[in-house]
């Protein structure tokens, strides 16, 4: 249903259009980057990303040849075989179709079968329930709650931490079985 491809620089604009605000700043980058949103940024971002000898692999979602999504798989530590799920979007248009868990089933193999790792980790903020609920279906297990980390318009954010372990995603019935198009 879909395809995660390298996320470059011809699709800067579209994201850009997307992140219109300082909450959902937030809300798909933490503080990684400063609203609003730019090329500069973006460049940047993008130029940790070399395929070979990564540790960041950015990806935009394509559904029916349109770009409906970005995720990020960062942090990839091959020596404790470990990295971290972000920046994850769906644009609005394409929320509740399902796209959502399945790059997130897709991002997972592309962890543990292609890289071969052993824990794959991510946050999200503890209001945000229906990607908790996403997380949850795909394996991911509640491992805390970071307090107050992000302060959004005088407003402060919690933050729930979640992990998945090899192990688990592979006693998973139907995770295993999806093919990456990666």
């Amino acid at each position: 249903m879909i395809k995660l491809e390298p996320f470059t620089e011809k699709d800067f604009n579209l994201l850009i259009s997307w992140i219109s605000t300082p909450e959902l700043m937030v809300q798909w980058s933490g503080a990684h980057f400063k609203f609003p949103l730019n090329h500069e940024q973006l460049a940047k971002y993008i130029s940790s990303a070399n395929l070979e000898t990564s540790s960041e692999y950015i990806y935009k979602v394509m559904a029916n040849d349109e770009i409906v999504g970005h995720i990020s798989l960062g942090r990839v530590d091959r020596i404790n075989e470990t990295a971290r799920i972000g920046k994850v979007f769906i644009c609005p248009a394409a929320r509740g179709k399902g796209y959502a868990s399945e790059m997130i089933h897709q991002i997972l193999n592309l962890a543990f079968q292609e890289l071969k790792l052993n824990r794959v980790s991510l946050g999200v903020f503890d209001f945000n329930l229906p990607a908790i609920k996403i997380y949850e279906q795909a394996g991911f297990q509640k491992e805390g709650l970071l307090r107050q980390t992000n302060k959004v318009r005088n407003i402060y954010w919690n933050l729930i931490e979640m992990s998945i372990l090899k192990t688990e995603w592979q006693a998973s019935p139907g995770l295993m079985g999806i093919q990456s198009n990666v």
